[in-house]
């Protein structure tokens, strides 16, 4: 069996409580792992036999350069998730396209850089009275922000866009009370849910543990099942609309956090697949 990278970046602006859990459980299963940063061009990526991307927290900021590194290392080794999935993930205008495939998505208002659309104007088009705006391509709470109506003073969006695309989409006020729930998608299976609390830019994110209700497991699975390509992981992220239905929040399968502390199952099986994957590439490598 060949090297396992788990892939992070070379200035991580948080830690991941995944990472420890993750590299002490595949130690304990006879797998060796390694910390290898996206962007440290010291690392030969072809000494690996699967590359595992994890904590890559900055590629938003670098996304040209980060789909060319996961395009390049694809080339000299198994890179999980695929890069055309990562190429995919990494711009929110995945949310219209599976809205296009009839999912319920929370409503989202595409921005283009540089346009000097009145956000009150498009509020009132819409009937939202409150709003959150961030960039297309983000992570975290990255330039994530939310507006009242009535607090509006002109020039919010315009602001926002000036520098790159942006999207507009109606708070969700079941977040408040009922939560943002994430559903963790490991290797064919949805192992735990987590609830979570909002969050914007300098925020910090607020978490427990979550029962996966039945409905939200039927939609987490019809919007995996709309990917239509075998995943690793992912992290599948929902709320309930004015209505009740659930509609998703985000399709996560580039490098969220996974919440391994709250599942030693979940753990078990990634560790599972990693292993089978690094496995089955150290046999094609043997095979002259």
């Amino acid at each position: 069996m060949r090297d396992v990278a788990i892939v992070t970046c070379t200035n991580p602006p948080e830690p991941d409580p995944d990472e420890p859990i993750l590299l002490a459980a595949l130690a304990e299963a006879g797998v060796s792992a390694t910390l290898a940063a996206w962007n440290d061009p010291a690392v030969d990526w072809s000494r690996y036999g699967v590359a595992v991307v994890r904590s890559t927290w900055d590629y938003y900021l670098y996304r040209d350069s980060f789909l060319a590194w996961a395009a390049r290392v694809s080339r000299a080794t198994a890179l999980l998730n695929p890069a055309p999935l990562l190429a995919w993930n990494t711009d929110k205008a995945y949310l219209g396209e599976l809205a296009g495939k009839g999912l319920r998505v929370v409503p989202t208002v595409y921005v283009e850089r540089g346009e000097t659309r009145d956000l009150g104007a498009l509020m009132d088009e819409r009937g939202w009275s409150r709003v959150v705006v961030k960039p297309r391509v983000s992570a975290g709470s990255f330039e994530t922000y939310a507006f009242d109506r009535a607090g509006l003073t002109g020039g919010e969006l315009a602001a926002r866009a000036a520098d790159r695309p942006v999207m507009v989409q109606p708070y969700v006020r079941a977040v408040d009370d009922y939560g943002e729930r994430s559903l963790v998608w490991i290797d064919g299976e949805l192992t735990h849910a987590i609830r979570k609390s909002p969050r914007f830019a300098g925020g910090h994110e607020a978490v427990t543990e979550a029962t996966i209700d039945p409905a939200e497991r039927a939609f987490a699975e019809e919007v995996l099942a709309a990917v239509g390509e075998p995943l690793l992981y992912a992290r599948v992220d929902t709320a309930r609309g004015d209505d009740g239905q659930v509609m998703l929040m985000e399709l996560e399968i580039v490098e969220p956090s996974l919440f391994l502390k709250q599942s030693a199952r979940a753990c078990q099986r990634l560790v599972a697949a990693i292993a089978a994957r690094a496995k089955a590439q150290g046999d094609v490598a043997k095979t002259p």
